[in-house]
């Protein structure tokens, strides 16, 4: 009887000592696999792959100073002309605005575009940030209700003309690069009104 309860207590003792039994202690679990470096290399690479905000602002500037550009060329080379034609853009008071409109939004762009130059050879020499963003938003906002009004009252007297003239032709290409002006100058609006909003929150 006495062997029995030993042969039992032997085998409790057995069976409490092996190893799949008995839990680990945490000094004896295996660690947990650590994230490679190059894991989180990747997204950064990404990060700092895309434009930054800065390029997006100088892209669009240098689009509305073509656009511009363009249309004010347009009827300026129709005038060089005049001896060949019958009527100039100057008698037309909505070309003659449209012209204007499209030298003012140019001389802008210059300066800005010249401007988002040096802020990245010089950092803040010629205007300082916060100058530069309220002025930047107060200025598209007018830049882009100028080229709207002068697109938008050029179109009646295009309508007017006739098509075959290359007073007609003129017209239409200041036209349309004022309007695409326009949308360049809203988005640049934009992008300004966020920098504003973003510095005074922030």
């Amino acid at each position: 009887m006495k062997e029995g309860n030993v042969l039992m207590i032997a085998q409790r003792m057995v069976s409490d000592a092996s190893p799949s039994s008995t839990p680990r202690s945490p000094a004896t679990q295996p660690p947990l696999p650590t994230p490679s470096p190059y894991s989180f290399s990747v997204a950064s690479t990404r990060l700092s792959s895309r434009p930054s905000i800065h390029t997006y602002d100088l892209t669009l500037r240098s689009l509305a100073l073509l656009f511009s550009f363009i249309s004010a060329l347009s009827l300026a080379a129709q005038e060089g002309t005049k001896k060949k034609q019958i009527s100039s853009f100057y008698d037309h008071p909505e070309l003659t605005y449209c012209f204007t409109v499209s030298i003012l939004v140019f001389i802008y762009s210059a300066f800005q575009l010249f401007k988002r130059v040096c802020d990245i050879a010089y950092r803040g020499v010629l205007i300082l940030d916060m100058t530069s963003d309220y002025l930047s938003f107060i200025f598209d906002q007018l830049a882009g209700y100028l080229l709207l009004s002068s697109s938008s009252v050029t179109i009646p007297v295009i309508q007017q003309m006739n098509s075959q003239s290359s007073l007609w032709k003129a017209a239409a290409v200041a036209d349309c690069m004022s309007f695409s002006a326009f949308m360049v100058i809203a988005v640049s609006a934009l992008l300004s009104g966020y920098k504003l909003c973003k510095r005074i929150i922030w």
